[in-house]
């Protein structure tokens, strides 16, 4: 078959992308990884080219370290592994789904913002080439590392090998058209080879089905023709026998069976010797004698002999092609992995569209800003209720941390909302450090956090033997011995479940030691005294979750700059309790809480004013950049467009006779006869006819 087949667009360099660890668009088929001798080489031979014995060693990928340690708590509380389950439904193969299903938030920087670079030029690509084109990738990883001659795979195996080859190209063309600016995807589809003539060798053997082709090679076309010659031959003989009235009576059944490979007649046991033949063997019972008539015999033996030669030239047009894939591994298994990131990302795009997802900025300070954030199963749960013609509402929240505060104290009533949004912020820092597509708006931005831990939900040990309070306490501890200023810290009820006093006490306490570490945070809670932090701590602020007094119904907006109050008396009062219960029920609130209450009213107003303010220049701010961003994006189309229309008048004006061209107008190929330059026109001959084409309908075809 000639030269061996190498990739022509294979580099050294090592991959750039998340480390390599996916329902999806294109189904994968599975197969089964299998080994069978090939006859041309030896064991020792084998061991020789896989490097065994002389100090050579294939060179893998360093695994690429996310230098964070996870909290398994953090993820698990704020159902991370939910995500990557979202995350692989998007994805088109097996490459994408198994890394999808692995990955996970890291606080290297460079990783986080190389992973949000790739995500948005995939973005702008799919919005102008569509996405690449996964249709027939397949894992085959197991089946390339286990081709390692002296021992080869099945045809089906290879059938599945040549189709994820073959696949590649399309990809390869996709990424030929990427604009000049997507240089991070340019970068990972370099490591793509184009495998389109080692598929074709391997289509040229095995066919889609998996099945060895008759026109593999000459001898075994020879050989299948004789077989086929000689079974029609021996189908004459035993139709011959068959017909014979005879001989049928002493048959357990009138037809022929089959003997291992050879056809042989089932001759009843009383009748033994009636038959000339060999008795191959006689069934269970021992009625029925299997005899080979010996009118059979060579004719079998013909056609065992072609079985024979038959399986020794496939053996040998597999061990080749093994032979083709083992020279081609380092090159294919890198395209494998480049091909997984691709399909990762080409998940995450798939994702954002669905979800409505954007890819935040990754700010160098301590800033978060979350414009419109949701909570991304809670969006799952509405478009699953939609599906149902059921509607359901998720409610945007705007949140920001480490600008002008980097505590926040959220208070309100229960059902408000309050841990809807702690895990909503969660959810997306580490969405965002993990190179995700976070839900919320163009404009939102997320720094890089060392370290995400939260206290939330009941944590009540039963092995343990721990109180729903202890338990908190211990899982509090564990957050201020890592707590610091690169830390994300989001504590949900603080204070709760024990004596009210008490519990506001050490909630102050800690609340206190979160703004001496100067760590992000934030903090929910029933107690009203938490309240009074803000405004005696200058990196502290209040924030409630909105509550329809009329309607008593929560609202489920979070509004920064206000506390919230648990409404007990006022919807008490909504309710119809009599109003001198209702008047004792203030008189028993306590002296301070009514004097926090008046302060907290007074400064209400211009507090709501300065938030007011900010949220239209944060507003504006985000109207400015997606208009830079978009005025870009058309100027990088200009270019690209201004680029390809150079390319192609640099190839119309080197046209020559004889050259390959594609004519729009007819959508078919064709030859140049000649070029008239001064006419805008060219002469080609499409088929058997010849005519003047404008040069604007040709599309120079490059030389193969």
């Amino acid at each position: 078959m000639g030269e061996p087949l190498r990739s022509q667009r294979i580099t050294e360099e090592k991959l750039t992308g998340p480390p390599l660890c996916s329902s999806a668009t294109s189904a994968v088929r599975a197969f089964r990884i299998r080994a069978r001798p090939c006859h041309p080489w030896s064991k020792k031979e084998g061991e020789r080219r896989r490097g065994r014995g002389t100090g050579r060693r294939v060179a893998r990928e360093a695994p690429i370290s996310y230098n964070i340690h996870v909290d398994p708590h953090t993820l698990d509380k704020l159902e991370f592994e939910a995500i990557r389950q979202i995350l692989a439904e998007h994805a088109s193969c097996a490459l994408g789904r198994d890394m999808a299903l692995k990955v996970k938030p890291t606080s290297r920087g460079d990783l986080v913002r190389l992973w949000h670079e790739q995500l948005q030029e995939m973005l702008d690509a799919a919005a102008e080439l569509d996405l690449p084109p996964f249709g027939g990738v397949h894992d085959i990883r197991e089946a390339v590392r286990v081709a390692v001659p002296p021992h080869c795979l099945e045809p089906d195996d290879f059938a599945v090998v040549a189709e994820t080859l073959a696949a590649t190209h399309g990809i390869v063309l996709w990424a030929e058209r990427l604009r000049p600016g997507a240089a991070r995807l340019r970068e990972l589809c370099e490591r793509i080879g184009d495998f389109q003539t080692l598929a074709d060798a391997i289509r040229q053997v095995i066919g889609a089905n998996g099945e060895v082709r008759d026109d593999a090679s000459a001898r075994l076309r020879r050989i299948r023709t004789e077989i086929s010659e000689a079974r029609i031959s021996i189908g004459h003989v035993f139709d011959r026998l068959l017909r014979d009235r005879n001989l049928t009576r002493l048959l357990r059944y009138p037809q022929a069976t089959f003997h291992d490979d050879r056809l042989v007649l089932p001759l009843a046991a009383e009748h033994r010797g009636r038959i000339p033949g060999i008795v191959h063997r006689s069934s269970d019972s021992g009625a029925t004698l299997f005899v080979e008539p010996a009118a059979a015999v060579e004719l079998n033996n013909r056609i065992i002999a072609l079985k024979h030669d038959e399986s020794v030239e496939i053996g040998r047009l597999l061990s080749h092609l093994t032979q083709q894939i083992y020279l081609n591994r380092d090159e294919i298994l890198k395209t494998m992995d480049a091909l997984a990131v691709l399909d990762l990302i080409t998940a995450k795009v798939r994702f954002a569209r669905s979800y409505q997802l954007v890819s935040p900025a990754i700010s160098a300070d301590r800033k978060l800003i979350l414009r419109q954030s949701r909570h991304p199963l809670l969006v799952r749960l509405a478009k699953e209720a939609a599906r149902k013609g059921e509607s359901r509402e998720v409610v945007p929240i705007d949140v920001r941390l480490g600008d002008d505060f980097d505590l926040l104290v959220i208070t309100g009533p229960n059902t408000g909302g309050k841990t809807v949004a702690l895990k909503t912020v969660g959810l997306s820092c580490l969405m965002a450090q993990a190179g995700l597509p976070i839900p919320a708006a163009a404009g939102s931005s997320v720094p890089i956090y060392k370290e995400v831990l939260i206290d939330i939900g009941d944590e009540q040990s039963l092995q343990q033997s721990l109180s729903t309070f202890s338990a908190h306490l211990s899982r509090l501890l564990l957050i201020l011995k890592q707590a610091g200023p690169n830390t994300l810290v989001l504590i949900d009820e603080l204070g709760a479940g024990t004596d009210p006093d008490e519990g506001a006490a050490i909630g102050q306490a800690i609340v206190e030691e979160l703004l001496h570490r100067r760590c992000a945070a934030m903090v929910t809670t029933h107690l009203g005294v938490l309240k009074s932090v803000a405004y005696r701590e200058s990196r502290a602020e209040n924030a409630c979750v909105d509550f329809d007094v009329k309607t008593l119904q929560p609202t489920y907006r979070l509004l920064i700059g206000e506390p919230g109050n648990s409404n007990a008396i006022n919807i008490a009062a909504r309710l119809g309790l009599p109003p001198r219960v209702i008047a004792a029920a203030r008189k028993h609130l306590g002296q301070s809480n009514q004097q926090l209450d008046r302060a907290i009213r007074g400064t209400l107003q211009s507090r709501r004013e300065a938030e007011r303010a900010r949220a239209e220049a944060e507003s504006a701010k985000a109207k400015a950049l997606q208009e830079s961003e978009a005025a870009r994006k058309q100027l990088e189309a200009l270019q690209a467009q201004q680029a390809q229309f150079n390319q192609w008048v640099e190839r119309i004006a080197s046209l020559r006779p004889g050259d390959k061209v594609h004519v729009r107008r007819f959508d078919k190929p064709g030859t140049v006869v000649r070029v008239l330059l001064h006419k805008q026109l060219a002469v080609v001959a499409v088929g058997a006819m010849e005519m003047e084409i404008p040069l604007r309908e040709i599309v120079p075809v490059p030389a193969a």
